[in-house]
């Protein structure tokens, strides 16, 4: 019989916390926090098993599993001494998602769970508090009648018609016209005649009754939180995130202990150390008279949790450490114990019910990249993890964020503040104000940079989260849903401005005087919670002592090569800037675009439209000094350093002249008709140009071309040897599909060589010669290829664009769909396809060595950069990774990481 319940409490539990995958991250810290005997609300948690089941069979239980269950919820109704359906002494229980990684707000909760009229007796009359048993029913029925049965049935209501936005305003208008200010002020028999009202609203929209037998509710929020992980919200996340769709989700079932049993009540989050910036101070939010969901979902204004940690937003509301010593004396002393314990920031939730403490939860906690890099740096400092375990405490994606532009300190001192929250997402960010999630997506999508502005964000906007610069919502406090996927993704946020007052039929936000209507630019300061009117000029944040002493660390236990790609002196000096030990491709293209390109421009046009070998020779001389001008100056400045030149690969279309005035100055020049030049022009074009007449082709054709470019190459270098300098040029050969090509090309080389050599009196010029691996036939006839070549780099741009049949510069048009659909699980373009493409690359790796054991093999692709990418890399025994100046960091990591992984057998 396969188990699938698993049971805590007592001090005793089934599991522990390695057991994240079977139990998910909450269940599995539940049974680590009883069997460290912390005062745990006993419960149980159904596995991911027992979810994956539920789901393939189409919402069927497994047969075991309700014999299971019975037993669990017997042994927790002992342990609590209370009855789950009693009238008289009734258990209530909540049941809840947890993954095996953190999903914030993406899958769905139910509390109060039993509550009923044949129930609500017995509670009243054992609290003795008729408010407080109304208020959980009230909630019961919003949470149950929007999770399970509205989003767990697969209704999708209109916008501001689902059945939790109707309960909502119901609500809110009875508070308007008893003029409520807050929940709390909303009396018993309000609260009564508010559940009534809600279930016949729920009846009327949803067209089924409430239910109101305890085993009917249980099993239905246990259905529902199941069906939650292939919500739409869950999957949009999961996919941003990277996450497997078979991981399924636990759900626990926990004893319900209540923080809105008055004002000896409340509910809190909290994090062992600040989650914005490392900072090793005990940091969180509280609510008195309040259940969990009141704190995440930003209705109301936290308090904070200690005198430590106020801000301006919050400094007149009491903080848990003045109201409630005893209690936070207790709290602060099991946060000491959990990160001792855990050897890491942990994420913790908790309920006071009459002054006395329930510990609901903690989990590894999510933080920003300069959080997770100061706490890494802290806790090696203080002795409580290992170098090795410092390295992998920071994410390569967080070191992107420590790498974010930050708003210009000497711009910001002369710009006016129009508005302050809490600094919830770092760097800086500016862009287009827009109020909904779907208008993030859509004006994101037509190329605009916005600012999505919210009174909160809920669940339902994650994808305009992910599509916006940056988040600012006017309500909720640093552990609301804003705050926590936004730090999750290191994406500048503020929250809590509550001087902004925003008009959704309008679209327009007031902040003070003055409206600011959407398509206006405002710019965010994440890392102090500042909003400027206007764009504000973003800085560089590099200049990090820390950062650097970090990255030292990594490179202690990184045994593969990083390199970059880089087209300039300018690229290079970023790169080594960056940790760059060489470079993976240096495309001498460049010189044709950008600044200073029309000389070295016109002068390649004349080369492509010339109709001899004497105009081809004639052009290519007096290209010649620009070429060897710019490869000198990159050997120069990466002296020492490997440096894989790429021959000229351009599709000569890109490069014909259009303009009247171009195509009459290169007929002066060629001292022929423009009408020539056209005609010339019009040859030249192919039907499908990225497979066309380029790189080594056009080298076969016209030898000429491939010999100047060597021998820029080679004296350029042989210049530097003079200088007493020590250029390592690495000559490599693009588009090949066949050895024969590669000694073509060879030929050259060699009687190249010789003459520079002779020319320079040298004995030698330390280079390599080598090919591009971006043809699968190259890639299949790599053991041939190797006869000639001294390193292979796979340009996986091109080779999964020929793997595919996906024109790279078109995907735009499905790649959205084939994503959704789960037809791929990634972008190929952005990370290794390692089913398909990477068996190519396996397999020329292994052919390509048999035959040259020493044969040096890298990747210049988009994906060098891209971590699972580098870590597919390190498996396969290539040599180095080359990515573009920026993602050096990031490649450093991956690389130390993969090794550190396999070094420990994962």
């Amino acid at each position: 019989m396969t188990t699938y319940v698993y049971s805590f409490g007592n001090g005793a539990a089934d599991g522990d916390a390695t057991q994240a995958e079977l139990l998910g991250g909450k269940g599995a810290n539940l049974a680590e926090m009883a069997q460290l005997g912390l005062p745990v609300p006993a419960g149980f948690t159904l596995s991911t098993d027992c979810c994956n089941d539920f789901l393939s069979s189409g919402g069927n239980y497994p047969g075991e599993l309700r014999e299971q269950v019975q037993s669990a919820l017997a042994a927790v109704e002992g342990i609590m001494g209370m009855k789950f359906g009693d009238p008289e002494n009734p258990l209530l229980v909540s049941c809840r998602s947890g993954a095996r990684q953190s999903m914030p707000g993406m899958m769905e909760t139910v509390l109060n769970v039993g509550l009923c009229p044949a129930t609500i007796p017995g509670l009243i009359k054992k609290t003795g508090n008729e408010r407080f048993v109304y208020d959980a029913y009230r909630r019961l029925i919003m949470m149950y009648a929007d999770v399970v049965m509205e989003k767990a049935e697969g209704i999708e209501p209109i916008d501001g018609m689902g059945i939790r936005s109707q309960l909502d305003r119901i609500m809110e208008d009875l508070k308007e016209e008893k003029n409520y200010i807050s929940d709390t002020d909303i009396p018993a028999e309000d609260l009564k005649n508010l559940c009534d009202t809600f279930k016949k609203t729920v009846r009327e929209v949803l067209g089924v009754d409430f239910p109101d037998k305890p085993e009917d509710q249980l099993w239905g929020a246990i259905g529902a939180v199941f069906k939650s992980w292939n919500g739409r919200r869950a999957i949009s996340y999961r996919r941003i995130e990277g996450i497997p769709d078979q991981w399924g989700t636990a759900c626990t079932v926990q004893s319900m202990v209540f923080g809105n049993m008055g004002a000896t009540s409340a509910t809190g989050v909290a994090f062992t150390r600040n989650p914005a910036n490392g900072e090793n101070r005990f940091y969180g939010e509280w609510l008195p008279d309040a259940q969990g969901e009141d704190v995440v979902a930003g209705t109301r204004t936290p308090n904070p949790l200690n005198n430590d940690t106020k801000n301006e937003q919050n400094a007149h509301l009491p903080s848990l450490e003045e109201e409630m010593p005893k209690v936070y004396a207790q709290l602060y002393e099991i946060r000491n114990n959990l990160e001792k314990h855990y050897r890491d920031m942990l994420d913790i939730e908790f309920t006071i019910q009459e002054e006395r403490l329930y510990m609901l939860q903690c989990r590894v906690g999510k933080r920003t990249g300069p959080a997770a890099l100061n706490m890494a740096m802290d806790m090696l400092e203080e002795k409580m993890i290992t170098e090795k375990e410092c390295v992998m405490r920071v994410k390569p994606s967080q070191l992107d964020e420590l790498l974010h532009p930050i708003v210009d300190p000497a711009h910001e001192k002369t710009s006016t503040v129009i508005a302050k929250g809490l600094p919830a997402g770092p760097g800086g960010a500016f862009g287009q104000i827009v109020f909904t999630a779907q208008d993030a997506v859509d004006w994101h999508k037509s190329g605009k940079q916005v600012i999505l502005v919210r009174e909160e964000t809920n669940p339902e906007d994650v994808e305009g989260m992910r599509a916006a610069e940056g988040i600012l919502t006017a309500r909720g406090g640093m552990t609301s849903h804003a705050a926590l996927v936004a730090r999750g993704w290191g994406k500048c946020c503020i929250v809590g401005a509550a001087m902004i007052k925003l008009d959704f039929k309008a679209k327009e936000m007031r902040i003070g005087g003055k409206v600011y209507k959407e398509g206006d630019v405002v710019t965010l300061n994440g890392s102090k919670g500042l909003v400027y009117e206007g764009a504000l000029k973003m800085v560089d944040a590099t200049e990090n002592p820390r950062f650097k002493a970090f990255m030292t660390i990594v490179d202690r236990y990184r045994t593969m090569g990083v390199r970059t790609n880089a087209d300039s002196p300018q690229d290079t000096l970023v790169s080594l800037e960056y940790g760059a030990e060489g470079i993976g491709l240096f495309r001498t293209e460049h010189m044709f675009y950008g600044g200073d390109s029309e000389e070295p421009l016109f002068l390649l046009r004349k080369m492509i439209l010339s109709d001899t070998e004497d105009e081809r020779r004639q052009a290519l001389e007096e290209l010649f000094p620009f070429m060897k001008r710019d490869i000198q100056a990159t050997l120069e400045t990466m002296d020492g350093m490997p440096v894989t030149i790429r021959l000229l690969d351009p599709p000569l279309h890109e490069f014909v002249p259009h303009g009247r005035s171009h195509q009459e100055e290169l007929a002066k020049a060629l001292d022929i008709d423009i009408d020539d030049v056209v005609r010339r022009g019009e040859e030249l074009q192919e039907s499908n140009p990225m497979m066309g007449h380029r790189g080594v082709r056009l080298g076969i054709t016209y030898p000429e071309i491939t010999e100047m470019q060597v021998r820029a190459i080679l004296e350029a270098a042989a210049e530097l040897i003079r200088q007493g300098k020590n250029p390592l040029p690495e000559i490599m050969v693009p588009v090949t599909c066949d050895v024969k090509e590669l000694i073509f090309a060879k030929a050259i080389t060699d009687r190249v060589y010789a003459d520079i050599l002779k020319t320079f009196s040298l004995d030698a010029i330390d280079y390599k010669y080598g090919t591009m691996i971006e043809i699968p036939r190259a890639a299949l006839l790599a053991d041939k290829m190797a006869e000639c070549a001294d390193f292979f780099s796979f340009g996986t741009n091109d080779l999964t664009q020929m793997t595919f049949g996906f024109s790279r510069d078109d995907t735009g048009g499905f790649m959205a769909d084939y994503l959704d659909r789960g037809i791929i699980e990634a972008d190929p373009f952005q990370t290794i396809d390692q089913d398909g493409v990477g068996q190519l690359i396996q397999y020329s790796v292994e052919r390509g060595r048999k035959t040259r054991p020493d044969l040096k093999i890298g990747i210049c692709g988009e994906q060098g950069g891209d971590p699972a990418s580098v870590a597919f890399c390190y498996a396969n025994n290539l040599t180095y990774v080359s990515c573009s100046p920026f993602r050096i960091p990031i490649a450093r990591l991956s690389a130390a990481q993969a090794a550190l992984k396999a070094e420990a057998g994962k």
